[in-house]
């Protein structure tokens, strides 16, 4: 979003959810939600002053990455669920 659009954005709409707010946005328990950001599988954040905050476009951006249209459809992305995820390793040696 540029700077002239969010100039105009309406007063009411806010640019950033602190986390119980963003997970309710997704749909989501807080809890899943701070995990995702543990593993860093979760939207972007910020922190401000020490607390956590989205930003609307980034929860709209990471959410949209697991969009479908079927179940054999590869999608543009991908979610990951909200765990460990295994470090990618270098090309193996051969």
């Amino acid at each position: 979003m540029s700077a002239t659009s969010l100039a105009h954005a309406p007063a009411n709409v806010p640019r950033f959810m602190r986390t119980q707010q963003a997970a309710a946005y997704l749909g989501l328990s807080h809890r899943t939600l701070e995990k995702h950001r543990t593993y860093g599988t979760g939207p972007a954040y910020r922190k401000l002053g020490g607390r956590v905050v989205y930003a609307i476009e980034d929860l709209q951006a990471w959410a949209d990455r697991g969009a479908k249209v079927s179940t054999s459809d590869p999608g543009v992305g991908e979610v990951l669920p909200a765990k460990r995820q295994a470090a990618q390793t270098a090309v193996s040696q051969a």
